[in-house]
């Protein structure tokens, strides 16, 4: 049951998923899931071979890094981005920057997919940040553009994006098309 409890965690990212979710998922009993998490955990802690461990905050479990390797992960992120941005990472970072401050759940309304990933991308990369919270239940995450996004574009502000009224339909709008082969031009540089 493993490697299917480290692929449902692994795809909720840092939603994690909660217990009773998990266990009906898997069509067991809430009981029989904390023991297999538990084992899960056990094995994962102990195999020095493995990257990840699960992480229990309340009734929520989360696949994690170890901490053993923070400072690797801390130079990985403090680096240029190594690759373009993928489909969905330019589709959520449209999104923000037409209708920013803007929650995940309001992103994921919009694109009709979960978002998570391409947010923690994004973040990673510098081209998008918490913006404050939403005053609505639960207080959801904002999020926004950053001055690095403005930098990289070649923007003075948010005003100079292309009006989307110009362009047609949404779905026709390639806003980041030159940003992709400008990331593809620094791949080739570096090797």
């Amino acid at each position: 049951m493993q490697p299917v409890i480290e692929a449902i965690l692994y795809t909720a990212g840092e939603a994690g998923v909660a217990l009773n979710d998990l266990a009906a998922i898997l069509n067991i009993s809430p009981a029989a899931m904390r023991q297999q998490l538990e084992a899960y955990q056990k094995a994962l802690a102990a195999d020095d071979k493995r990257g990840v461990m699960v992480q229990q905050s309340a009734e929520r479990y989360y696949l994690l890094t170890k901490p053993d390797f923070a400072e690797s992960l801390r130079k990985y992120f403090a680096g240029p981005p190594a690759t373009g941005l993928s489909q969905a990472a330019l589709e959520v970072l449209a999104i923000i920057a037409y209708q920013q401050p803007i929650t995940r759940i309001e992103i994921d309304e919009v694109r009709g997919v979960q978002s998570s990933g391409a947010l923690t991308t994004l973040a990673s990369r510098q081209l998008v940040k918490e913006a404050g919270r939403k005053d609505a239940p639960g207080r959801p995450i904002l999020y926004a553009t950053t001055p690095f996004f403005l930098d990289y574009f070649g923007l003075k502000q948010l005003a100079d994006l292309p009006p989307l009224e110009e362009a047609g339909a949404p779905s026709e709008v390639d806003l980041f098309a030159d940003f992709n082969a400008t990331l593809e031009g620094e791949d080739k540089n570096h090797e």
